[in-house]
């Protein structure tokens, strides 16, 4: 496991807050290298894989969160600038808002990498007694309610609209949350 964290910038002032910087696909690490170019303090989480080619096995450092950079930067200062950066779609908002992300978020992240192989981000989580949706396969359309969590690859659901109780088994996803 492999992180990217780079604190060139030696100026830390109390403005600068980490934020999520949204990139084109694939395109992390390239604007990791040109923030390190231009001085911006960043965090590229990377974590190790195995990736399977057809003659060969061969380890890589991937971005944990596809398409996401942190930056620490005062952000009255130097939000342009940054969007100026070849790679750079937009900044990462909750609700209508630039938001952000406490220190502490990104030190457990920073926690997490430096003890745990593999990391799976979903951001699609469906726990027990969420309202979903079957959005693919024969059932296409039915709603019912998780009533039980078998592993992470599967969910068994009711299905209201047959007048009972069913459960069946579908792959995590065929369900989206309603």
């Amino acid at each position: 496991m492999t992180q990217q964290l780079h604190t060139e910038n030696t100026s830390d002032s109390f403005y600068e807050k980490w934020y999520a910087l949204y990139t084109n696909p694939r395109a992390e690490k390239k604007v990791a290298s040109e923030l390190s170019f231009r001085g911006y303090k960043h965090y590229l989480p990377l974590q190790t894989t195995y990736r399977q080619w057809s003659d060969r096995k061969k380890k890589v450092d991937i971005p944990l969160f596809s398409s996401y950079i942190f930056i620490k930067i005062d952000i009255e200062r130097d939000y342009y600038n940054v969007l100026e950066v070849p790679g750079i779609v937009k900044f990462i908002k909750f609700g209508k808002e630039i938001n952000a992300i406490r220190s502490e978020q990104i030190e457990q992240i920073q926690l997490l990498l430096s003890n745990f192989d593999e990391i799976e981000i979903d951001s699609n989580m469906i726990g027990l007694n969420e309202n979903v949706e079957v959005i693919a396969g024969p059932l296409k359309g039915f709603k019912g309610l998780t009533i039980n969590n078998q592993g992470d690859k599967s969910f068994a659901i009711e299905i209201e609209q047959l007048g009972c109780f069913m459960k069946i088994n579908l792959p995590k996803y065929y369900l989206k949350k309603v």
